[in-house]
């Protein structure tokens, strides 16, 4: 965990906050309460866009803020501000204290750890502008180089850097630094008037300097441009129900969406999932084994500690096939009788925790990618995705490939375009016939939305067989 001596300069030294105080307020707000928290948050961001040989775009902002919960039963009172002050903060505690019951029993505060999964070092100030500039300037000019039907190349670096320190009655408190950068290229070629685009990202909780090595940002650009080309020779999708294989890595979004949200606390204990009151039964085919892991080193979705300061941990969610548990944030949790599995998370102080996937993947099988292939006569081949819509409910999905291939006689042959995949969650996860020997999780590039809040998501898995999914296609 942080040391505190970085988040109190911010939040106290810098601000003229006097910490007794501020705790004095937090105790009173959360008397008579379940539980609850002050976040506090420091945040600098940037983003520059290099499109058709300039900067296009380029931004750079500083945001700081509060936000200030109090817990009773399912209520709560939440209460943000831009402004760190004494004053800012006493105005949350009155507005917060309207929706305690008088009778609250304090949640002990999350255990403190000592990890740390990322360094604390602002990726924002390492690097000059200039440098970041001739980056995608370079970019730009090797991938022209690389093939005389690329048009068009756009390049784009994002970074973050976020301080938080969170507060708790009596004293208890955690605070995190976290680092997030994230590099993009997208490579349009043109071929007798026929236009496509390839893309490719990478990113994680790192500094720039190791997509500063062109080892790494020529590979990005050598995939976004193979991918371009791939799809230069697309043919239209068939449509129908067949086998479908996912290639291993990003395309696990799949399983995020579909099965991933449907395993989250609130939704279970409101039962408007479609695992609700599953635990301990079947819910996926023998040998699917999924995990929600917030502790690996340097992986966008991972947490140090999360944004109400558990310490995060590898949760077994599905194992062979059986339901093992949920994903919880404090509140849902201990409405539920369990423990926060380090999964309450919020975008930013003006919104409160919610529970929200970290890295979620699909653990190894014991076939070879080819086996599985070899075992499809015809089918389709999915490796990556675009877009997606899931019903949370039902489980039902739909599902944009951005590349796939026909499998025939047991061989990858044609590209196609414009296929989606269309099903049902948990139906999916019985239809899983085939797992690869081959896990790898996505390059970096995930963000997850819900109830209006995006945040940094890892994803992962190994090639899987899925017996009869639903492809729908543009062929005629």
């Amino acid at each position: 965990m942080t040391d505190f001596a970085a988040t109190d300069d911010l939040f106290f030294t810098r601000a003229g906050l006097d910490r007794n105080r501020v705790e004095a307020i937090v105790d009173d707000a959360l008397q008579g309460t379940d539980d609850g928290e002050l976040f506090l948050e420091y945040r600098q961001s940037e983003g520059i866009v290099f499109d058709d040989g300039q900067v296009k775009s380029a931004s750079f902002d500083t945001s700081q803020g509060f936000g200030l919960r109090a817990i009773s039963g399912e209520a709560t009172g939440y209460s943000q501000a831009s402004e760190i002050s004494e004053d800012a903060i006493r105005r949350a505690g009155e507005t917060v204290k309207t929706i305690r019951s008088g009778k609250g029993d304090l949640l002990d505060a999350p255990p403190s750890t000592n990890q740390t999964l990322y360094g604390d070092d602002n990726p924002l100030s390492l690097v000059d502008f200039e440098t970041k500039v001739k980056l995608l300037a370079d970019m730009d000019a090797y991938a022209r180089s690389k093939d005389e039907r690329v048009v068009q190349v756009t390049a784009s670096l994002i970074g973050n850097w976020q301080a938080v320190e969170i507060l708790r009655s009596g004293g208890d408190r955690a605070a995190d630094i976290r680092p997030l950068v994230r590099l993009n290229v997208s490579v349009v070629v043109e071929k007798n008037g026929r236009m496509e685009n390839g893309s490719h990202g990478v990113g994680g909780r790192v500094n720039y300097d190791r997509y500063l090595d062109p080892s790494n940002w020529k590979a990005a650009v050598d995939e976004a441009l193979r991918q371009a080309l791939v799809n230069l020779d697309s043919v239209a999708a068939p449509a129908g129900e067949v086998p479908v294989v996912l290639g291993p890595g990003w395309p696990g979004i799949l399983l995020h969406e579909a099965i991933g949200h449907g395993l989250e606390g609130d939704f279970n204990r409101k039962k408007t999932s479609a695992f609700a009151g599953l635990l301990g039964e079947r819910v996926a085919a023998p040998g699917v084994t999924v995990i929600d892991d917030g502790t690996m080193d340097d992986r966008r979705g991972s947490l140090t500690i999360d944004d109400e300061g558990t310490p995060s941990q590898r949760t077994v969610l599905i194992e062979d096939g059986i339901l093992k548990g949920y994903m919880q944030d404090r509140m849902n949790a201990r409405l539920m009788g369990k423990a926060s599995t380090g999964n309450g998370r919020r975008e930013s102080y003006a919104h409160a925790p919610i529970p929200r996937m970290t890295n979620t993947y699909m653990l190894d099988g014991e076939h070879d990618p080819e086996e599985i292939l070899k075992s499809v006569d015809n089918g389709i081949y999915a490796a990556n995705f675009g877009g997606g819509q899931v019903d949370i409910t039902s489980g039902k999905f739909v599902f944009t490939c951005t590349e796939a291939y026909m499998i025939e006689n047991g061989k990858i042959t044609a590209p196609v375009k414009g296929a989606t995949l269309i099903g049902n969650g948990p139906d999916v996860l019985t239809r899983v016939s085939m797992i690869g020997n081959d896990m790898a999780l996505d390059p970096g590039i995930g963000t997850c939305g819900k109830d209006g809040q995006g945040v940094p998501v890892g994803v992962g898995q190994p090639t899987i067989k899925i017996d009869n999914l639903t492809v729908g296609g543009t062929a005629v």
